[in-house]
């Protein structure tokens, strides 16, 4: 049997950097439920949005930070509800299961964070968040969203890319980078909630869908009460309850963008709206030196 390849010695720029995942206990509590997120032909942020505070760069040194998506398996699964004792109630349980092989792997992708690169000092002094990220299923995206197939797991993941001034740096890539996984973090891609439980959380979690959490549930939309079938997508939005002020983690364009989104879907209007949001891909560059 061939030798296992050794282990990559990584670069000391890079080999002490550690990461901390922001808003770990809502991570946690929409995991323990089984956590979705929306993926529409527009492209939709994620709620949680992904947010860490790093540790140990060298502050004079430059870094790029980029996420990509692994599936956690090669299966395609399906919601099914057991519902009791009349299905217009919201008395129901349900739990996924297994439909079938996954179908054809999409086109992979990597998103970078808009303010690659940039000092080490500049990433440690604040949090940072991929509020500009988003999830789509359309396969001829050419927004540069990150393309996923609906009712299929993934696992997202942090690199931190440590941008060598050598002239012959690609010789040395994959000693460049360090890649960390949150585990609790997992989701699988729908273009519709399936759980209830989850449309509650994150109603509960939405800065921007405070209007719901001031009424009675009774006042909802029909459609978006939590024990409706079918539940109408998608409360997910770019922003979590203790992000920073828009003019913080984004502009006052972003965050009007997203209550506007919010607004459509709680009327039950169209989800997939047109956008044009041109985001720059590092994946032919840095894709052969990420893992797996």
């Amino acid at each position: 049997a061939a030798a296992a390849k050794a282990p990559v010695k990584k670069n000391p720029k890079v080999a002490n950097v550690s990461v901390q995942l922001e808003m770990k206990a809502l991570w946690d509590e929409f995991n323990q439920l089984g956590t979705e997120m929306i993926v529409t032909k527009a492209g939709r942020r994620m709620f949680p949005t992904f947010q860490v505070k790093i540790f140990g760069m060298d502050p004079m040194a430059d870094y790029m930070l980029l996420m990509d998506f692994v599936p956690v398996d090669d299966k395609r699964y399906r919601q099914v509800t057991n519902t009791w004792p009349v299905p217009r109630y919201a008395f129901h349980s349900s739990s996924w299961l297994v439909a079938g092989k996954a179908d054809p792997a999409t086109p992979g992708r990597v998103h970078y964070h808009p303010d690659s690169p940039a000092k080490g000092a500049q990433w440690m002094k604040q949090i940072v968040s991929f509020d500009k990220l988003k999830l789509t299923n359309n396969l001829l995206d050419d927004n540069g969203h990150i393309i996923l197939n609906s009712m299929h797991r993934y696992q997202p993941r942090f690199h931190v890319v440590y941008v060598d001034p050598r002239k012959d740096s690609e010789k040395y890539a994959e000693e460049n980078f360090k890649t960390f996984v949150f585990e609790e973090t997992r989701f699988t891609a729908v273009t519709a909630y399936q759980n209830h439980r989850i449309t509650q959380l994150k109603i509960a979690s939405n800065p921007f869908a405070k209007g719901f959490r001031d009424c009675d549930p009774e006042d909802w939309p029909r459609n978006h009460r939590p024990g409706a079938l079918p539940l109408m997508s998608a409360f997910a939005r770019s922003r979590n309850p203790v992000s920073s002020p828009a003019h913080q983690n984004g502009t006052e364009k972003d965050a009007a963008e997203s209550r506007r989104e919010f607004e459509r879907e709680a009327g039950g209007t169209a989800l997939h709206q047109a956008e044009a949001a041109h985001q720059q891909l590092m994946s032919r560059v840095l894709s052969p030196a990420l893992p797996g």
